[in-house]
C-alpha cells in the first residue's frame, strides 16, 4: 500500500509522525537505560570502572560489527518492518533480563545478565540503524528532507537537555527494576508506532546468501568511491567527528575534573557543584543545537552544501583557537578561571549552533543524491566509519591529555578542524553538491 506524499509542513505526514515519535519514545527509552545500567553496574561491581569499561566497549564492538549486517538488511526489505521487529526484540530482551534478575539477586549473575543484554541489545540496534537512517526519503518528499532531518535533530537536543536530568530522577526515585521494565515498555511502544508506517517497498527478487550479502557490503563502498564528491563529503564529516569527540568527551570532563574540582573557587561555585557545570555545559549546546534546528526547520534547503560546510567549519575552528589560546592564557598561567568558564560557555554555545548547521544539510544531500537502494549500505559504512574513530579519538586524546595537557590537545583538534576545512573548501569535486 502506498499513501500520496503530502506537501506543506512534514508533520502533515501521518508516516513521519509515526516514525518521529516512535523514534521519540525508544530513544528516550535507550538513554534511560544507558544511563541506568552504567551506574548499576559500578554499584553491584563495588564501583569497579574496568568492569563499566569492558561493557561499553563490547557493547560498541557488537555494533560495528552488526551494523554493515544492517546495511544489507535495509536495502533488501522493508524498512520500516525491520524497525518495529527491532523495537520489539530490544524491549522483549529487556523485560526477559529484568525478570531473571528478579530471581538472579547475586551481583555476578546480575552482570552477567546485563553483558548479555548490551551484546542482544547492540547487535539489535545494529541491524535497526541503517533501516531507520534511510526510510525519510521512502516517506517524505525530497523538498521536505531538511525539515524532516532538523525536527529530528530538535528530538535529539530536547532529549540531551531533559532526558538526562529525568534519567538521574527516575534512577534515584525507582527500584532499578521498574526503571527496566519501564525501558522495556518504552520501546515496545515505538514498535507499535512504526508497525503502521506504510510506503512503497519492491522486495528484492534475489534470496539472501551469505555470498550475495558479503557482495552488498561491497557494493555500498564501491558506490561511495565512484561518487567522488559524496565521498570527499562523507570523509569530511568522518573527521569532523574525529577532533569533536576529544573536546566533548576527553577535554571538558578533564577540565571539570581537574582545573574545576581542585580550584579553591570558581564562578556560582555556592549552588553548581563541578559536575553540575558539566551538566550545565551541555544544557548550552543542547540548547543552541535546538536554535539551528528551528531555524533550519523553518528555511528551504539548499541544492549544495559543501561550499557552506566548509566555511562553517572555518568558523568552528576560529570558536576552537578561542577555546586554545583562553585556556593557555587564563587557565594555565592561573589568570581567571571564571573568564575561561564564560569563554567555555560561549563555545559551547556556539559549537552546538554551527555543528548543528553542518550535520542537518549534509545528512539531507546524502539522502537526495545517495540512490535509494544503495542508501541503508552507505548509511551503514559511514556509521561503521564514524564510531571506529571516535574510540581511537578519545584513545588518543586520553594519552596526549596525560602526556602534554590541555592545551596540546586543544591545539591539535583546532589543527584539525582547520584542514578538514581547508580539504573541502578546495576539494572541486566536492563543490559539486
Amino acid at each position: 500500500m502506498h499513501e500520496a506524499l503530502p506537501e506543506g509542513n512534514v508533520f502533515s505526514n501521518r508516516n513521519y509522525r509515526l516514525v518521529f515519535f516512535g523514534a521519540l519514545v525508544s530513544e528516550l527509552g535507550a538513554m534511560l537505560y544507558s544511563f541506568a545500567v552504567s551506574f548499576y553496574i559500578l554499584e553491584i561491581s563495588g564501583n569497579n570502572a574496568f568492569l563499566q569499561g569492558l561493557y561499553l566497549s563490547l557493547c560498541g564492538v557488537v555494533l560495528l560489527i552488526f551494523t554493515p549486517v544492517g546495511g544489507v538488511l535495509g536495502d533488501r526489505f522493508n524498512k520500516a518492518r525491520i524497525m518495529f521487529l527491532c523495537d520489539y526484540a530490544k524491549g522483549a530482551v529487556i523485560l526477559l533480563a529484568t525478570a531473571l534478575m528478579l530471581f538472579l539477586r547475586a551481583p555476578r549473575e546480575q552482570m552477567i545478565v546485563l553483558f548479555a543484554v548490551g551484546v542482544l541489545g547492540n547487535a539489535v540496534g545494529g541491524i535497526f540503524s541503517p533501516a531507520a537512517g534511510a526510510l525519510l526519503p521512502h516517506i517524505v518528499r525530497e523538498e521536505q528532507l531538511q525539515q524532516a532531518n532538523s525536527y529530528y535533530s530538535m528530538k535529539n537536543a530536547l532529549l540531551s537537555i531533559f532526558g538526562i536530568v529525568l534519567a538521574g530522577i527516575l534512577y534515584a526515585a525507582l527500584s532499578i527494576y521498574l526503571l527496566f521494565c519501564i525501558v522495556g515498555v518504552c520501546y515496545l511502544l515505538s514498535g507499535v508506532s512504526e508497525m503502521f508506517i506504510r510506503y512503497e517497498h519492491r522486495p528484492s527478487e534475489e534470496r539472501l546468501t551469505l555470498r550475495l550479502a558479503l557482495a552488498d557490503m561491497g557494493e555500498g563502498l564501491r558506490y561511495l568511491r565512484g561518487e567522488k564528491a559524496l565521498l570527499a563529503l562523507s570523509i569530511s564529516i568522518l573527521f569532523i567527528n574525529f577532533f569533536f569527540a576529544p573536546v566533548s568527551s576527553n577535554f571538558i570532563p578533564f577540565f571539570v575534573k581537574t582545573d574545576l574540582a581542585l580550584a579553591p573557587s570558581y564562578l556560582f561555585d555556592s549552588f553548581l557543584t563541578p559536575e553540575l557545570w558539566y551538566s550545565v555545559l551541555g544544557v548550552l549546546t543542547g540548547v543552541s543545537t535546538l536554535l539551528g534546528s528551528l531555524i533550519l526547520s523553518a528555511r528551504p534547503q539548499k541544492e549544495k552544501c559543501a561550499f557552506r560546510t566548509a566555511l562553517l567549519l572555518c568558523a568552528e575552528t576560529l570558536v576552537m583557537v578561542a577555546l586554545t589560546a583562553g585556556y593557555a592564557l587564563l587557565v594555565s598561567r592561573g589568570v581567571s578561571l571564571n573568564a575561561f568558564l564564560i569563554l567555555l560557555s560561549i563555545g559551547c554555545l556556539l559549537t552546538g549552533f554551527l555543528i548543528v548547521l553542518i550535520n542537518i544539510p549534509v545528512n539531507t544531500v546524502l539522502m537526495r543524491r545517495v540512490e535509494r537502494d544503495k542508501l541503508s549500505k552507505v548509511t551503514s559504512i559511514i556509521s561503521v566509519a564514524s564510531h571506529g574513530l571516535t574510540p581511537i579519538a578519545s584513545v588518543l586524546a586520553g594519552a596526549i591529555l596525560q602526556l602534554f595537557g590541555s592545551v596540546p590537545l586543544l591545539a591539535v583538534c583546532t589543527a584539525g578542524f582547520s584542514l578538514t576545512a581547508l580539504l573541502l573548501l578546495f576539494n572541486k569535486q566536492a563543490r559539486e553538491i
